[in-house]
C-alpha cells in the first residue's frame, strides 16, 4: 500500500519498549478530507540521530507492532545529522494511498531497526458536516452532555496526573539514555580500539608469516649452495683425479720412450726392407701426431673445466659471503690446477720438442734410404759390416711399435709389435693387419687409434669428445 517497492524495516518488538517522546508530531488535524494530499509535520530532537532507513506510517488506532503499517513514506535526512538541536521535517502522502474509510489513524516515527520514536494524536479520513457546527440538543442530553463532561474531567484529571507521572519518568528515562548513549559511545571506542588493535595483530601476523617464509627461501637457497659446493668439490677431486692419471700415463709414455730408444739401437743395425721400415716410421710419426692431438684435446678439456669452476667460484662468491674462507681454499687448490696445468704444458712442450726431433730423424733415414738404394750393388756380407748410424737418444718420442728386439728374425719371418707373436713372410697381409688391429682401439668418433693396454687414456678421450 506504499509508493515503492521496497519493504521498510519492522520489528515485533510491543509498544511498552518504545520511546514515542523523541519524534514530535505537529500541526496534526482532527480529521483529513478524503482525495487530497496529507502534509505530516513533526520535529526530531537532540534525543535522536536519524538514519538513512527511518520511515513515517501510518497505523491504525490499536496496533500493536509496527508490522502493522497501512502505509508509509521513507523519513528524509536533515542537512544536518549530528546537530545538537530540534529540526522540522515534513512528508507529503499521496491521497492514492490514503485510507478510505472513518477508522482513527495516526501518524507514526519507525527508525531503521523497526523501533518506535514518535506517535501523533488520532486523526479521522472524512469530509466536514453541519453536525460538526451546530448541535441541537433537548435538557435530558444537556444533563447526561454534563455528566459525561464532569466524568470527562475527572478522567482529564487523572490524565493529566498519569501525564505528568509519564514526563517525570520520561526525564529519568532521559537521563538513563544519556548515560546509557554515553557508555555506548565508550563501548564504541573500545569497540573501534579493539577493531584497531585486531587489525594491528593481523598485520603484525602477516608480516610474521611473510618472514617465516623469507627465512624458509634463505635456508633453502643456502641449502643449495652448499649442494653446489659439494658438487664443485667433487668435479675438483675428479679433475684432480682425472690429472694423475694423466701424469701416470705421461710416466708410461716417458719409460716407453726409454724402451723404444733401446729398440731403435737394435733397429738400425738391422738391414732389411729399407723401404718397409720407412713406412713403418711414417706410421710410428702419424701415431705420434695422434698422441700430440689427444693431449691437446685432454689439455683444452682441462682449460674449459678450469674455466667452469672460475665461473662457478664467481657465482658462489656473490651469494655466499658468509663462506669467504671455503672460497680462498677452494682458490689455493685451483691454483694449484693451474700449477699442474702448467707443468703439463710444459710436458706437451717437451713432446712438441720430441715430435720435431722425429721429424729430423725421419729426413736423416729418407737421406739414409737414398743413399742405400745408391750403394745396393754392396755385398750383404758389407752390409752388415757397415753399421747403420744411430739416431740422438730421446728422437722418438714413443718409438716405433712395429719393432722391437729381435722383431725380424729372419727374412723369412714377421713378428707381431704388440704381442711377439712370429708370422711366416708368405702369411697375407690382411691377416697380418687384422692381428695388430685387434690390439687397438679405435675412436668410433676420429678414428684415433689406442693400445688396449691404455684402457684409461681411450676412455677419457670419449669422455672428451661428450664435453664437445
Amino acid at each position: 500500500m506504499d509508493e515503492t517497492s521496497d519493504e521498510p524495516p519492522t520489528s515485533a518488538v510491543l509498544l511498552d519498549n518504545c520511546h514515542f517522546s523523541q519524534v514530535i508530531f505537529n500541526n496534526v488535524e482532527k480529521f483529513y478530507v478524503p482525495g487530497g494530499d496529507v502534509i505530516c509535520y513533526y520535529t526530531l530532537t537532540h534525543n535522536i540521530v536519524p538514519r538513512g532507513k527511518d520511515w513515517v506510517g501510518i497505523f491504525r488506532v490499536g496496533w500493536k507492532t509496527t508490522r502493522e503499517y497501512y502505509t508509509f513514506m521513507w523519513a528524509p535526512l536533515p542537512s544536518d545529522v549530528h546537530g545538537d538541536t530540534a529540526v522540522q521535517q515534513q512528508i507529503q502522502f499521496k491521497a492514492y494511498y490514503l485510507p478510505k474509510d472513518d477508522e482513527y489513524y495516526q501518524f507514526c516515527y519507525i527508525d531503521q531497526d523497526g523501533m518506535v520514536r514518535g506517535a501523533s494524536v488520532p486523526f479521522q479520513f472524512r469530509a466536514e458536516t453541519e453536525d460538526d457546527i451546530l448541535v441541537v440538543t433537548t435538557q435530558g442530553e444537556v444533563e447526561e452532555i454534563e455528566l459525561q463532561n464532569k466524568n470527562l474531567l475527572k478522567e482529564n484529571e487523572e490524565l493529566q496526573a498519569t501525564c505528568a507521572s509519564l514526563q517525570k519518568q520520561n526525564t529519568e528515562l532521559q537521563e538513563e539514555l544519556k548515560k546509557t548513549q554515553k557508555l555506548q559511545n565508550g563501548l564504541e571506542s573500545l569497540r573501534r580500539s579493539t577493531e584497531e588493535l585486531e587489525l594491528e595483530l593481523n598485520s603484525l601476523k602477516k608480516e610474521n608469516k611473510h618472514l617465516k617464509e623469507l627465512d624458509e627461501c634463505r635456508e633453502a637457497e643456502l641449502h643449495q649452495f652448499k649442494e653446489q659446493i659439494q658438487n664443485v668439490t667433487s668435479e675438483k677431486v675428479n679433475l684432480e683425479t682425472r690429472l694423475k692419471t694423466a701424469l701416470d700415463h705421461m710416466d708410461q709414455l716417458q719409460s716407453q720412450v726409454l724402451n723404444y730408444e733401446k729398440d731403435m739401437d737394435n733397429l738400425v743395425r738391422m738391414d732389411h726392407d729399407k723401404t718397409e721400415q720407412l713406412e713403418s716410421l711414417k706410421e710410428e710419426n702419424r701415431q705420434l701426431c695422434m698422441t700430440v692431438t689427444q693431449q691437446k684435446e685432454q689439455k683444452k678439456e682441462l682449460e674449459h673445466r678450469l674455466e667452469n669452476l672460475k665461473g662457478t667460484e664467481a657465482n658462489l662468491s656473490l651469494h655466499l659471503q658468509s663462506e669467504q674462507q671455503q672460497n680462498r681454499d677452494l682458490m689455493k687448490e685451483l691454483e694449484e690446477q693451474r700449477h699442474l696445468f702448467q707443468m703439463l704444458q710444459a710436458k706437451k712442450n717437451e713432446s712438441d720438442e720430441e715430435k720435431q726431433k722425429l721429424r729430423e730423424e725421419n729426413d736423416t733415414l729418407l737421406r739414409h734410404l737414398s743413399q742405400t738404394r745408391d750403394v745396393s750393388s754392396f755385398s750383404a756380407a758389407s752390409q752388415a759390416q757397415a753399421p747403420v748410424p744411430a739416431p740422438e737418444a730421446g728422437c722418438l718420442v714413443f718409438g716405433n711399435p712395429y719393432y722391437g728386439k729381435s722383431t725380424w728374425q729372419s727374412d723369412s719371418i714377421r713378428k707381431c709389435p704388440m704381442c711377439d707373436d712370429i708370422f711366416p713372410e708368405d702369411i697375407e697381409a690382411s691377416d697380418y693387419e687384422a692381428h695388430v688391429q685387434s690390439h687397438l682401439l679405435e675412436c668410433p668418433l676420429c678414428n684415433e687409434t689406442f693400445e688396449k693396454s691404455n684402457q684409461q687414456v681411450f676412455d677419457d678421450h670419449i669422455f672428451c669428445h661428450g664435453l664437445e
